[in-house]
């Protein structure tokens, strides 16, 4: 593992509650790390103490075959090999591109710095800009100058905190995937901490999901939306609403029995002796409901937003139990319409009934 983060917490003095308890996961070399919660949640906290700006209470970092932080230790920042990409992107703005990415080559040759300070730039596809002053900048090239400064000394890990919280949100996007794309290539290892599913799902190999100082969940993005570790992941990723279930095995075949209809043999779903009577509730996100206009399952639209290539229905069954369903905008039916739904899905996430 080339980071390795063992049994980690962090405490601040004076509170009673730690920061970051017992926390454990691993990147290997060349892997992209995201760290998903709640503001408060203990992630920043977390990617501080990796950089050595915050002390280690309990447990043990170890990067790159070396341990750099333990209860009894810790590796100066400058020694750890660590490159960081902050929110506000801490460009000098008296420097051109050039020197801002240069200013972390200390101690190399002229000729090497510059040879660095071109290879960085190409990567980030910002040759021409080499001369230009921050101010002159659009923020996604601001946050790609930053890229390259952090990568220009070939850190052992790059930090990224929030990285694309000050951008708009469709060039948070384009971003992301650029980001990922830049780093994959530069084969960097890199952990990054954000609040936006979005932004955690288009860069992550590995999405590690935060609440109170807990990891819940250490995982691929896919696993962690399709197979969350707990009811918290479940409701933190993705838009979705619980249902009472009942888990019946009928002639050799798992059925799942919810007030939207019934599921048959689904792929991935307990077997009903995982809870009492077979009794639990089942999370159906947004594309898991269907619009079926020949079902038997009616349901009154009760709200409607509209997403460009869908809309997000609000859906009320008789029973009173609320549901939403992802259907494309040419179905463009009224708030109070009556239309047809049935289930379609194969990862079905159960819990214990509540």
């Amino acid at each position: 593992m080339y980071l390795d983060i063992q049994n980690t917490s962090v405490r601040y003095p004076g509170q009673v509650a730690a920061a970051v308890e017992a926390v454990s996961f691993g990147l290997m070399q060349g892997d992209i790390g995201v760290l998903l919660g709640p503001s408060g949640c203990g992630k920043t906290t977390l990617l501080r103490a990796i950089a050595g700006l915050e002390s280690v209470a309990a447990g043990q970092i170890q990067l790159a075959g070396r341990v750099v932080a333990t209860p009894a230790l810790s590796v100066d920042v400058g020694l750890r090999r660590v490159g960081m990409v902050f929110q506000d992107y801490a460009l000098f703005p008296h420097m051109t591109v050039a020197q801002n990415v240069a200013y972390g080559l200390h101690g190399l040759p002229a000729d090497q710095c510059q040879r660095r300070v071109q290879e960085v730039l190409a990567l980030v596809d910002l040759q021409s800009s080499r001369a230009s002053y921050p101010h002159a900048l659009s923020g996604g090239q601001q946050q790609r100058v930053a890229l390259a400064r952090a990568l220009a000394p070939k850190p052992d890990l790059l930090l990224l905190d929030e990285p694309f919280s000050n951008l708009d949100v469709e060039l948070r996007q384009r971003l992301a995937d650029d980001v990922r794309n830049i780093l994959k290539r530069a084969n960097t290892t890199a952990l990054m901490v954000t609040h936006d599913q979005q932004e955690a799902f288009a860069l992550a190999d590995k999405v590690g999901v935060m609440k109170a100082g807990h990891l819940h969940q250490w995982d691929t993005p896919y696993a962690v939306y399709h197979r969350p570790g707990s009811r918290f992941v479940a409701e933190f990723v993705g838009r979705g609403v619980w249902v009472p279930a009942t888990l019946q095995m009928k002639e050799g075949q798992l059925r799942v029995h919810t007030p939207v209809g019934e599921l048959a043999d689904p792929q991935e779903c307990p077997l009903p002796d995982a809870y009492k009577e077979g009794r639990c509730e089942v999370l159906l996100r947004a594309d898991d409901v269907v619009y079926d206009p020949a079902s038997s399952v009616r349901a009154r639209i009760v709200r409607k937003d509209f997403q460009g290539a869908d809309f997000l229905y609000t859906l009320e069954l008789d029973t009173g139990l609320q549901v939403l369903s992802l259907v494309p905008s040419h179905h463009n039916h009224g708030v109070g319409e009556s239309v047809g739904v049935r289930l379609e899905l194969d990862h079905v996430v159960t819990f214990e009934a509540r």
